[in-house]
């Protein structure tokens, strides 16, 4: 019997184990197979009004058109592709599809096979190799479709794969709008992102979430994704950030309580100092370790921490065998897993107390033995008591007060001074005390002594220069005069200055101008002058080394400030001073200088003055050892050679005479023991004298404790 070879194509078709079906060139279904019915949910009823943008949701006319034409060209072409079945569901499929011409009509056979087990597999192999084993899953822009594996749905607990599209797995997390935005940046514009977020879960777990999209070309077509348990791992590093601030501190005492009271972490430091058990800790709560504490002061203290961050308390702190030391506890609020905890730093500060405490009684001893030596007074000095301040100035003597005076009825005028007297009377210090007792206090003192700069630069330290003025004038210099503008210029060694510079200081002292050194502008200031000298200027005036005029323009207010000699009294508490200055650099104890000694020094004359003074009290902590400065080698063999005085008129050397045995006299004038008497004088003419020479008695007023210091 013949075969039925059309009967055997139909059988053939339905056996093969693919859907195949049959379209015209509109895409429209007119044939399909037993197993394309079976896979895709349809009856052969329904095929008449089936089309390819049924199955092919992402189908369109232009798309179907394109395709026909590729498939008429190359006669095959394989791809794949998603389709939808009857019921909605999508499945991936690997597609052949063969160009079919009959009647002059094109059709189109398709030939498909399910690959969305196998395909996922291999997408999940990847996946895991990249991703480290965790739940991955893979959205299908195209058509909405999603494929999730089985780990995806453990770790949310979710039982629908629609659970996990971007709409819906938002709402698993508490960072719900965070996740919405990462998301959206993926699946738009492409941007891949890792990051951990926190579930709602009643438990809190976190999950690590990745993200990768897919491209045809330059659009995004799929993207795929993975999400990992990490909560352990996140717990782990959190547990261990609490235990490293622990450790950090533990070389004090640590203890970590929370709100109750309870004692959840401690450092190694506890046991080891509070001799406890850890079996004992680990059921402790702040309670059993300080049952002073009560539940009141315990919750206010808490709010205390958490409101300030910060509490510190001074404590005693109780050892299991009841001994107590003294603590300094620092309190910490840290906020931990949604707990406040309370993070106490206890330092056992036993050692401090100890020294705070021998402090304390050094403190008292010093203080008691202060008072006594105030009660004694041993050397307690009268001072003069001037409405000025004449800061850094030691004075007992009447006769040095009268200086003072002098002094303080010039300073706050601008008139020029003169400071005569021998070197060592510390003039450049009376200096100081005229300017900071005058009205240009605020303004600098500028000091400059003419006898230690080349005559050649002098001109250019007092005025200044211009660049190029001279050999060697690179650059501009501004001299003394404009820095002492509206100040006070103190000219040390005045008779030092060269005569031809003379008459240019006398063009500042008359008019307040002069000329730089290449200078092609005259300058101008107002600048008050102080000169002073150890050189006899009259002389020097009468030889012609000084301009008589240049004198007598600094010579307006004259100080003669006297030799030490001519006021011994102020030796003693100069003495003390320098021994009190020196020791102190030396680092010796000296607390006082012996009456042997200061009897020595008030039979020296001090040629050198009160510097010489102070280089032998220097000598002598260098040389000798405290507390009390007693006479030895460093003492001067002999009375000193008195340096000749500077030259003064003989009316003012008769005045200086007749006012030193006044004081002596302590300004009696009459009687067996009067100045008139030791002057071999009669009474009256004495008081003549004394009126033509202007000796009038000062009452010197003196306040005891008010010293004034001077640095010479």
């Amino acid at each position: 019997m013949p075969m039925d070879v059309s009967s055997l194509s139909y059988w053939l078709v339905d056996k093969i184990p693919y859907e195949l079906f049959l379209m015209d060139d509109q895409g429209n279904l007119i044939f399909a197979n037993r197993i394309f019915y079976d896979k895709m949910g349809y009856s052969r009823n329904d095929i008449s009004n089936l089309s390819i943008f049924d199955i092919n949701t992402t189908s369109s006319p232009e798309s179907w058109e394109e395709h026909l034409q590729q498939v008429k060209k190359n006669g095959v072409v394989a791809f794949k592709e998603v389709h939808k079945d009857k019921t909605g569901k999508f499945h991936e499929v690997a597609v052949d599809a063969i160009h079919i011409g009959s009647n002059g009509k094109d059709y189109i056979c398709a030939l498909t096979h399910d690959i969305t087990d196998s395909s996922f597999s291999t997408f999940v192999l990847k996946a895991t190799e990249e991703l480290a084993n965790v739940g991955g899953w893979k959205l299908n822009l195209r058509d909405g479709s999603i494929i999730v594996s089985n780990q995806c749905f453990k770790i949310f607990d979710l039982e629908d794969k629609i659970q996990f599209l971007p709409g819906q797995i938002i709402h698993q997390f508490k960072e719900s709008e965070r996740l919405k935005k990462l998301l959206g940046g993926v699946l738009h514009e492409g941007v891949e992102f890792n990051e951990i977020l926190e579930t709602k879960h009643s438990s809190t777990r976190y999950i690590r979430c990745i993200t990768k999209p897919i491209y045809k070309g330059k659009k995004i077509i799929k993207v795929t994704g993975s999400y990992q348990d990490v909560t352990k791992q996140i717990e782990k590093e959190q547990s261990l950030q609490l235990f490293k601030e622990i450790i950090d501190n533990a070389k004090d005492l640590v203890y970590v309580y929370d709100k109750k009271g309870k004692l959840l972490h401690y450092s190694n430091s506890v046991i080891e100092e509070l001799g406890f058990q850890k079996s004992e800790l680990d059921n402790f709560s702040i309670y059993d370790l300080d049952p002073k504490i009560t539940k009141e002061w315990w919750a206010e203290h808490f709010e205390d921490i958490i409101k300030s961050g910060a509490v510190h308390l001074d404590w005693k702190v109780s050892r299991k065998d009841g001994s107590v030391f003294p603590a300094d506890i620092t309190a910490n609020h840290l906020r931990f897993n949604d707990q406040d905890l309370n993070c106490a730093i206890v330092r056992d500060v036993t050692e401090r107390k100890i020294k705070d405490e021998k402090l304390k009684e050094a403190f008292d001893e010093i203080s008691g033995l202060k008072e006594r030596l105030e009660e004694e007074n041993v050397y307690l000095r009268e001072e003069i008591n001037l409405e000025s301040d004449f800061e850094h100035i030691i004075c007992v003597s009447d006769r040095y007060a009268q200086i003072l005076r002098q002094v303080e009825q010039v300073a706050p005028t601008d008139s020029t001074v003169l400071i005569t007297g021998e070197s060592g009377t510390g003039k450049e210090l009376l200096a100081r005390a005229l300017h900071e007792n005058s009205k240009r206090k605020d303004k600098p003192l500028i000091k400059i002594n003419c006898a230690t700069l080349p005559k050649e630069l002098i001109e250019s330290e007092l005025f200044g220069h211009r660049k190029g003025a001279f050999t060697g004038a690179v650059e501009n210099k501004i001299g003394k005069f404009t820095l002492a503008d509206e100040g006070t210029l103190f000219l040390d060694e005045i008779g030092e200055l060269p005569l031809v510079l003379q008459p240019k200081l006398l063009r500042v002292l008359q008019d307040g101008e002069f000329d730089e050194l290449g200078g092609t502008k005259t300058q101008k200031v107002n600048t008050r002058i102080i000169a002073a000298t150890n050189r006899d200027l009259e002389t020097m005036v009468r030889e012609g080394s000084f301009r008589e005029d240049l004198y007598y323009r600094l010579n307006v207010f004259p100080i003669y400030n006297i030799p030490l000699r001519e006021h011994k009294e102020d030796i003693s508490p100069l003495a003390e001073f320098f021994l009190k200055k020196y020791a102190n650099k030396a680092g010796k104890r000296f607390s006082r200088i012996s009456k042997q000694t200061l009897e020595r020094l008030m039979e020296y004359d001090f040629p050198g003055n009160i510097r010489e003074l102070e280089n032998l009290i220097e000598r002598a902590v260098i040389i000798e050892n405290g507390p009390t400065l007693g006479p030895g080698n460093w003492l001067p063999k002999s009375k000193g050679i008195r340096k000749p005085t500077s030259f003064v008129s003989f009316e003012q050397s008769q005045k200086d005479y007749i006012i030193q045995v006044l004081n002596h006299t302590k300004w009696r004038v009459s009687g067996p023991s009067g100045a008139a008497a030791i002057l071999n004088m009669n009474d009256k003419t004495l008081f003549a004298k004394m009126k033509r020479l202007g000796i009038e008695k000062e009452i010197i007023l003196k306040r005891p404790n008010n010293k004034r210091i001077i640095d010479y």
